[in-house]
């Protein structure tokens, strides 16, 4: 489970990577080596998601400039397999320089692992939800959902989720961890049963599949191309008019117009005097 999970979290399309991801081949190579690993008597390997996700954050390419307050954009990863090497490979050496990694003290090495526990949980949604609890209405940042959703629902959705994992937590942790992967096909079932306290609509904005970045980007370029449609066409109960360069104006009866959001459309105007005698045909794109 932890095989898979790190994987979907790193082979994700907003990291921009160039290579496939072999998610039957990796968990085949890891069932293989847990067994080669339980002869030996050696302690089980999996991908470790705190760590891969620092490994991956680290190899990020950025661009180097950028307008003064503008954040670097974001080019992709740095794809190859040195790294990763020299990791396993100074982790094998350890075992011959005991003598002077137990110098090192242990507030040191519980300060990394923290940083890193820390740093990966930048983006994620449910901790940023948490973090809205204690803070007020005119400080919050611009959440994509909260502008969709009731921020009441908004801790209610969150309280489920913490309640779980605390659930979990406890269970993990007590004689009953036996019975940890049956909790965890549980947490189905609770999904489903939000179906009756929240609308399809808000579970989207809160549990989707699709990253908080890209949704965003999309909201906005939704918002933007709304507001531009109404800058241009100012309609009144009958006519929408047209400014043109010079102050002059072409007025449209509202009825020979459909606009839709989604998909653009051509719009064909005849134009004709109050004689009905035909000027000109006119073709717009709208």
């Amino acid at each position: 489970m932890d095989q898979q999970i790190t994987a979907v979290i790193i082979n994700r399309k907003e990291h921009k990577l160039k290579k496939g991801a072999g998610y039957h081949l990796d968990l085949f190579v890891v069932g293989v080596m847990l067994g080669v690993c339980s002869v030996m008597g050696l302690p089980w390997f999996v991908a470790a998601t705190v760590l891969s996700i620092s490994h991956v954050n680290s190899l990020k390419l950025e661009s180097e400039c950028s307008a003064p307050g503008e954040q670097p954009k974001f080019l992709g990863i740095r794809e190859q397999r040195v790294t990763g090497l020299i990791i396993f490979v100074l982790m094998g050496l350890s075992v011959f320089m005991t003598s002077v990694l137990k110098f090192i003290p242990m507030p040191v090495l519980y300060g990394v692992f923290l940083y890193m526990g820390v740093s990966s949980l930048k983006g994620i949604q449910f901790f940023d939800r948490i973090k809205l609890f204690g803070m007020p209405a005119k400080h919050q940042p611009d959440l994509i959902y909260l502008r969709y959703v009731p921020l009441w629902k908004v801790h209610i959705f969150t309280v489920i989720q913490l309640t779980c994992l605390v659930l979990l937590w406890v269970i993990k942790a007590s004689a009953a961890a036996v019975v940890f992967p049956m909790m965890v096909l549980a947490l189905v079932f609770i999904r489903k049963l939000m179906d009756l306290c929240f609308t399809k609509r808000e579970l989207s904005w809160l549990d989707d599949l699709m990253p908080e970045s890209k949704k965003k980007k999309e909201d906005d370029k939704k918002k933007k191309e709304k507001e531009e449609a109404e800058r241009m066409l100012r309609a009144d109960e009958e006519t929408v008019h047209l400014p043109f360069e010079g102050g002059s104006l072409l007025q449209i009866p509202v009825k020979a117009l459909k606009y839709s959001p989604e998909k653009p459309v051509s719009v064909k105007i005849n134009i004709e005097d109050e004689e009905t005698k035909k000027y000109m045909d006119a073709e717009t794109s709208l």
